[in-house]
């Protein structure tokens, strides 16, 4: 693997998912394919999950890892030909270059304006480094996708399952902020690549790009949707036509136990109790949002190792 900045970097998924889940068993086995190598974290948005399982992940492989608040520190010019007489201090072209003289791997989390759609789904920031840095790039998530969630929803998926073609439901929640289509978007992704039988459930005008969902089913009657699921994800995302905008906080798209049935529940967190979804299923046994949570170790390490075998 020469960078992991979208789910298709994966020569081999499910390959990659076993070799993840071993690494559970013994996460220290190659903490010397990392040595002398430094991974230097980049933060345009705040994390918690993101960036400790990532810092984690490469410290158990035995790398250094220096972590940048970008815009805390200055803010970076993206485009081309610009006079930089504003607010803008430095340039991508020599910022990424510079940074990949410290770093032997790059990782970046960069949230859309969801504002500007067509600069959003340009991939401004993630393409820039990609195109101007001179080590490997991994997406910590970006403004159209989460490809490092999405990979630990498929190790959670496989390591749950009980069936050989389990079904999974995407399902839409109220929220009352504007949140990205990201995490949505790279879960479709992931599971189109799986063999699961997926279906997506929203209120009507909450449809994702069709370029991200495809051929997959899609239900606007959530209870009909949920029927004989294995696994629900459930994640809010802000309206997608009329980008960026919350159209929609109907509480009864709200998770409950009742209707998840006898389904497994994940989200990728943080979320929003008794918003998103009841107390009943968060802390109850089929919940496995704090499986999920752990298995970003082990998705950023074995992304992380990959890449350093190249090295």
């Amino acid at each position: 693997m020469k960078k992991y900045t979208k789910i298709k970097d994966i020569s081999n998924l499910q390959e990659t998912i076993k070799e993840a889940i071993l690494l559970k068993m013994n996460p220290f086995e190659f903490e010397d394919l990392g040595k002398h190598k430094t991974l230097v974290m980049l933060f345009f948005n705040a994390s918690l999950r993101t960036r400790l399982s990532t810092e984690k992940a490469a410290k158990n492989l035995g790398m250094e890892v220096m972590i940048l608040n970008v815009n805390d520190a200055w803010n970076l010019e993206f485009e081309d030909g610009t006079v930089m007489n504003a607010n803008t201090s430095e340039h991508i072209k020599e910022a990424a270059q510079v940074i990949s003289q410290y770093a032997d791997v790059i990782a970046i989390r960069a949230f859309p304006s969801l504002t500007d759609k067509q600069k959003d789904e340009s991939e401004f920031v993630m393409n820039s480094f990609v195109k101007y840095a001179t080590v490997p790039i991994v997406n910590m998530e970006s403004a159209t996708a989460h490809p490092l969630q999405a990979l630990a929803d498929a190790i959670t998926i496989s390591e749950f399952t009980k069936k050989e073609k389990p079904k999974v439901v995407l399902s839409w929640a109220p929220h009352p902020k504007a949140l990205p289509q990201a995490v949505a978007n790279s879960f479709v992704e992931m599971m189109q690549n799986l063999d699961v039988d997926l279906t997506i459930t929203h209120p009507e005008g909450y449809e994702l790009s069709e370029a991200i969902t495809k051929n997959t089913p899609i239900n606007h009657n959530q209870e009909a949707a949920l029927k004989d699921a294995d696994f629900v994800y459930v994640k809010n995302w802000s309206n997608y036509k009329d980008y960026g905008k919350v159209l929609n906080q109907d509480e009864n798209w709200m998770m409950t136990k009742a209707k998840l049935g006898n389904a497994k529940f994940m989200h990728c967190l943080p979320v929003r109790r008794n918003v998103v979804v009841e107390d009943a299923v968060l802390d109850g046994q089929q919940s496995v949002v704090i499986q999920q949570a752990n298995n970003r170790t082990f998705a950023a390490q074995i992304v992380l190792k990959q890449i350093l075998g190249k090295l």
